[in-house]
């Protein structure tokens, strides 16, 4: 299974679907779900061409569960080094619930 590690040690689960040349969208799923929570976009947009991401963020799904963290900057600060790690440019983000939250803090931030 693919992850990415943070600064502080935490495994962020991801999945990456579609060509890695195609322009990406990043999807942040809301509390309580999974990066699961967007196959059916992420199947339809992929289809469409484009490179689709979605991630589990930490303490949920397949990623580490951990005590702290559990906030909105560092889940932004969790994303920016998924973002990172995968050298996404020109992207598109996608968040619902939670993760539009976390989506704003990762721009503000």
């Amino acid at each position: 299974m693919p992850f990415v590690t943070t600064t502080d040690g935490v495994d962020i689960f991801y999945k990456d679907w579609g060509a890695k040349d195609a322009q990406p969208i990043v999807f942040s799923h809301g509390w309580p779900l999974s990066a699961d929570a967007w196959d059916g976009q992420m199947a339809f947009l992929g289809a469409q061409g484009y490179r689709v991401i979605a991630h589990d963020r930490r303490s949920h799904g397949r990623s580490d569960q951990t005590w702290d963290g559990n906030d909105m900057d560092t889940y932004a600060d969790d994303l920016a080094a998924l973002i990172e790690a995968l050298d996404l440019k020109d992207l598109v983000m996608v968040g619902h619930s939670t993760g539009g939250g976390e989506v704003a803090h990762y721009l503000g931030r």
